[in-house]
């Protein structure tokens, strides 16, 4: 019976063991995937940085306006000006045909729409 006892003690040392060390390589591994990740975040960082700062470059008010000038014969860009603009209050938006859903039903049903009575057996 002891050893019974003393075998399934050893074996379940053994599995507990087993486990424990599965679960630090594990974690490990985790680890190392976490610090890639985090490298590889600092570097696609470093990498928007310099497009940014390149898309500063590129943006620049003077390059643009040489830019516009050397290509004016195939672009005709002209510079902005405020009175290019209009005001928002002499935008004419459409009309809204109905205040409610019930409005919109009605007009429907005048238009000769047919409206289902049951979802399920009217598709």
């Amino acid at each position: 019976m002891k050893t019974i006892l003393y075998l399934s003690c050893v074996t379940l040392v053994i599995g507990v063991a087993t486990f424990a060390y599965q679960v630090n390589y594990d974690t490990q591994e985790a680890l190392r995937r976490v610090e890639a990740l985090t490298d590889e975040i600092a570097r696609e960082r470093a990498a928007i940085s310099v497009l940014e700062a390149e898309w500063a470059y590129l943006n620049r008010p003077d390059r643009l306006l040489a830019l516009a000038e050397e290509h004016f014969e195939t672009l005709k860009l002209m510079p902005l000006h405020p009175d290019h603009f209009a005001e928002p209050a002499s935008v004419v938006y459409p009309p809204q045909k109905f205040q409610s859903v019930d409005e919109a039903l009605a007009a429907l049903i005048a238009e000769g729409a047919v409206l289902p009575t049951d979802p399920e057996t009217d598709l």
